[in-house]
């Protein structure tokens, strides 16, 4: 476990927990973003730093909830199962573009499950309806680009299938280049 930010007392805290990527995965990423879409007019790479998968968004909170949160986040992360993610697509919603990954086992689904199910107990987090989709934000935009014959979609990168490195919670505080997001808290999968 890493502590990393710290934060004031009585702050409210954009906050988000999240798996992670190993650094020989991120490098990859970063290199593929750069080739496949670096061109992609109106658009914003998402930077290296930022790069994860979102296991819980909870908005803002108090300061004073943060350890709570923090205690789900270690229960959830020591009682998982290691993931390992294989790229499956690439999909453009109305704002973003992410790589999508295949769950082996549906490890990485039962640690945000559980997760979940935790922040719920606590009364900081209200479950999705739709189902936690495994997904790597790599692009954001204000209108999606227009695809067609001459702009198809980007070719996928090469990725072997990986384990997230570990899981954390974040600080997001928004910039006017975009969120900048700080680790306030990371710790091993599977109580390693």
């Amino acid at each position: 476990m890493s502590r990393a930010a710290t934060v004031e007392s009585g702050e409210r805290l954009r906050l988000f927990l999240a798996l992670r990527l190993p650094d020989e995965i991120l490098d990859r990423l970063v290199d593929w973003q750069r080739r496949e879409l670096g061109e992609v007019p109106n658009t914003r790479l998402v930077p290296r730093e930022n790069l994860h998968a979102t296991l819980a968004f909870l908005g803002h909170r108090a300061a004073d909830e943060l350890e709570g949160i923090l205690g789900a986040l270690r229960g959830a992360a020591e009682a998982a199962e290691r993931p390992l993610l294989s790229l499956h697509g690439y999909r453009e919603t109305r704002s973003v573009g992410m790589l999508m990954f295949d769950d082996e086992g549906e490890r990485a689904g039962a640690l945000a499950h559980d997760l979940r199910a935790r922040l719920e107990a606590l009364g900081v987090y209200e479950r999705e309806r739709r189902r936690w989709l495994p997904h790597v934000t790599v692009l954001r935009f204000r209108e999606r680009p227009r695809r067609g014959p001459s702009r198809p979609g980007p070719e996928l990168p090469v990725l072997e299938p990986f384990a997230p490195s570990d899981a954390a919670a974040y600080l997001s505080r928004l910039r006017p280049g975009g969120a900048q997001y700080e680790v306030l808290e990371s710790m091993a999968l599977g109580g390693r």
